[in-house]
């Protein structure tokens, strides 16, 4: 076993580990973070995307002990006091939650995006997507509601 230190949403925690364990198991079993889904196992579906170090990635196929002495981002970091992110408001107004599986994932590919790029064409957004599968939305409804959240975002600046 194997202590590590890390900034998970905002706060720092310590966890042992095991050298095999990946971040998603640490995140889901240790450390009660359950918006972070299992889907593939292999890093080829998105639905375990956590923000680490200001980049979304495949928790699924991180060792846990890469993140010693870094930053963490799930789902469940992204609201704040109680108050829904604008992207996540934009994802419920543009209906693109259905089944609400690969969601977390999705919305911090997102929040990455919007990170990156002040307005995003929706090539871009594709793009960027393009490590998610979803087999409810069709995908036009992740562009929409990523172009909508540019639109509060820009209003929550003024």
């Amino acid at each position: 076993m194997q202590e590590i230190k890390f900034i998970l949403n905002g706060e720092n925690v310590t966890v042992k580990v095991n050298p095999n364990e990946t971040l998603l198991k640490v995140l889901r079993e240790k450390l009660g973070m359950t918006g972070t889904k299992e889907g593939c196992g292999e890093g080829e579906c998105g639905a375990c995307t956590v923000i680490f170090d200001s980049r979304p990635v495949n928790s699924c196929i991180i060792p846990a002990a890469k993140v010693n002495g870094k930053e963490v981002l799930t789902i469940e970091g992204l609201s704040k006091n109680g108050e829904l992110h604008p992207i996540q408001e934009a994802f419920i107004e543009a209906g693109a939650i259905q089944c609400g599986f690969c969601t977390p994932g999705v919305v911090l590919s997102a929040k990455a995006i919007l990170d990156k790029y002040d307005d995003p064409d929706e090539e871009t957004i594709k793009d960027e997507l393009s490590g998610h599968l979803c087999r409810c939305t069709g995908y036009l409804q992740f562009y929409d509601a990523i172009k909508l959240a540019v639109e509060k975002i820009k209003e929550m600046k003024k």
